[in-house]
């Protein structure tokens, strides 16, 4: 084909029916990814310097790299990814988790952290956050029995005790002692007393989830001292007792008391263990049914288990209090390293045995005169209603007891913004209401709740209509 024919050919093209008249258009060499920022020169961005000095240089180039995607992907201009960039690095936090206010009058809030630590134990925390003698003797310079402040404080707090020993949480406080004191025995438990707690977790699951054998005696509603006895045998390794504290079981029922127990299992020479839960080391006036490890010592049980971040007010932890050739045996059990607290727990169980009542006490403890004055303050400053309303104690602890009080009742399409607000908001919705209890919000946080729900209003009086 001749220079002419191609020529002759791209004429014809340009003018066949239907294509448009005139030169085809010249295809535009420009690429708008050219456009996207360097890496380099993001990171070297004065703004962005100053907006992640307390991040990692992994996490803010992570930060980068996404926003250029988006950029590459077409979802952002080239030219907004630095705004992207620095409104993540405004965003972001050293934790993923969000500081909130629990307006739900749930003092003990498993979804919310269960106990928030007294100001003295987060000093505590603080701290120990460092380098510490948590293991260490500084007067010799040599090793010494880990957490001794912690377990001087629990003695201290229940002098029925003669040793205590600390773990990661209640669940492992149970499994240590029934895996050290049962082995691949039996565990005598009332079948009224195999629970289940929260997301599905059984207890008699862990009990038998490293070989011990659950060795179950009476029914649901009824257990009698004959049923123990007739259980004790030279396969049993311990008796359990567990409280039941989320829920009741009433009517026609029966159970034993540890006191009437305790004899038996001396005479067998089996241990007794008394699983209490909620956290309390002395009776509580406010919940005379709620057990706690004082009495339960006193009544004849060789270890008594607690939770710390229940009733007890400070971190999570799983406490175990009793006779110190008990105590011994369990902290001389391999699985006792396994489950063994940190240093930042250990810090803060001190300080909250220790220091002042801590916030689940004095939210349990709240003058109701007191909460009535205040959320009528409140509500008038927030325009909402005062209503009559019941707080829990939450956490298994103190089932079905109310604890009187009041709560603010607002708008229920509130209850959304405050949730995403800043600070997190979370409220109750009942009855067509947002209800705002104040009994676990600290009072010098009334000016911050107050600007909480004029900024919900706010937005979602500028939120889009649905269609």
């Amino acid at each position: 084909m001749t220079q002419d024919s191609v020529s002759r050919r791209a004429t014809e093209d340009r003018e066949a029916p239907g294509s448009p008249a005139g030169p085809l258009p010249r295809r535009s060499t420009e690429d708008p990814r050219r456009r996207i920022p360097r890496t380099d020169s993001l990171l070297a961005h004065p703004e962005i310097v100053r907006a992640s000095a307390t991040m990692s240089a992994r996490v803010v180039r992570d930060l980068v790299r996404a926003a250029q995607d988006r950029a590459r992907g077409g979802q952002i201009a080239p030219e907004q990814v630095l705004d992207e960039v620095l409104a993540a690095l405004g965003d972001g936090a050293a934790s993923s988790l969000r500081p909130v206010l629990n307006a739900t009058g749930v003092i003990v809030h498993t979804n919310l952290g269960r106990a928030p630590l007294s100001g003295t134990a987060r000093e505590a925390v603080q701290d120990a956050a460092g380098y510490t003698d948590v293991e260490f003797d500084l007067a010799t310079g040599a090793r010494s029995r880990r957490g001794a402040g912690a377990r001087a404080a629990l003695r201290a707090a229940c002098p029925e005790a003669e040793d205590a020993l600390v773990v990661t949480n209640g669940a492992a406080a149970l499994l240590l002692a029934t895996t050290a004191l049962a082995g691949a025995g039996e565990v005598v438990l009332s079948r009224g007393e195999m629970i289940e707690i929260g997301a599905g977790f059984r207890l008699p699951d862990l009990i038998t989830s490293t070989g011990a054998r659950l060795h179950e005696v009476g029914t649901t509603n009824r257990t009698h001292l004959a049923d123990y006895e007739n259980a004790l045998g030279p396969d049993t390794g311990c008796v359990l007792r567990i409280h039941t504290s989320n829920y009741r079981v009433i009517g026609f029922t029966s159970e034993v008391p540890l006191a009437e127990l305790a004899g038996p299992c001396r005479g067998a020479g089996v241990p007794l263990v008394a699983d209490v839960g909620s956290g309390l080391l002395a009776p509580e006036p406010l919940l005379p049914s709620e057990p706690d490890a004082a009495t339960a010592l006193r009544d004849g049980a060789d270890v008594v288990l607690a939770s710390g971040d229940k009733l007890l007010g400070g971190p999570q932890a799983g406490i175990l209090l009793g006779r110190a050739e008990v105590i011994a045996r369990l902290a001389r059990h391999p699985l006792a390293r396994a489950v063994r607290a940190d240093k930042l727990t250990l810090a803060a169980l001190e300080a909250t045995l220790t220091g002042p009542t801590p916030p689940v006490l004095a939210a349990l403890r709240t003058d109701a005169g007191r909460l009535r004055e205040r959320t009528a303050a409140l509500a008038e400053r927030t325009g909402g209603r005062l209503i009559a309303h019941d707080g829990r104690v939450g956490g298994g602890g103190g089932a079905e007891v109310p604890l009187p009080g009041w709560a603010i009742a607002l708008d229920p399409e509130l209850a959304g913004p405050l949730r995403i607000g800043s600070p997190a908001v979370v409220a109750t919705v009942r009855e067509d209401a947002c209800l705002l209890d104040l009994r676990c919000v600290p009072e010098d946080q009334d000016d911050v709740l107050i600007a909480a729900v004029e900024g919900a209003r706010a937005q979602g009086a500028t939120a889009e209509p649905p269609r």
